[in-house]
């Protein structure tokens, strides 16, 4: 299973971004995207999870802001990120699972993920 992810860069607060988290060789009929952020100080977070069904959740800290979807056709999960602050800078990670996340242990729990992208960086400046 292989996951690339794209889209990041730098901006302005009250930019937007739209990261692609592309996914190939995964071959299980459910899974749980979620994209993770790491960041200095603030640690691991789930920012935002789809699962195959259509489930969708976010963080408090970035609902209303930023919007989760999935192009089945190019096996691709998309992460709209609006009005960016500079609390959310951070490498942002995407993970696909296909029990983690749905049947066995939180959205948010990076230890329940086995498949990881490498990551693409956002930075939003003042």
């Amino acid at each position: 299973v292989n996951l690339v992810e794209s889209g990041g860069g730098s901006v302005q607060a009250g930019g937007s971004l739209r990261l692609s988290c592309t996914i190939s060789g995964y071959t299980y009929s459910s899974y749980c995207v979620v994209w993770f952020r790491q960041s200095p100080g603030e640690g691991t977070e789930g920012v935002a999870s789809i699962h195959s069904e259509g489930t969708i959740d976010y963080a408090e800290s970035v609902k209303g802001r930023f919007t989760i979807s999935k192009d089945n056709a190019k096996f691709t999960v998309y992460l709209q990120m609006n009005n960016l602050k500079p609390e959310d800078t951070g490498m942002y990670i995407c993970a696909v699972d296909p029990v983690g996340g749905i049947y066995g242990g939180s959205w948010t729990d990076r230890s329940v993920f086995r498949y990881w992208g490498q990551g693409t960086r956002v930075s939003v400046s003042p």
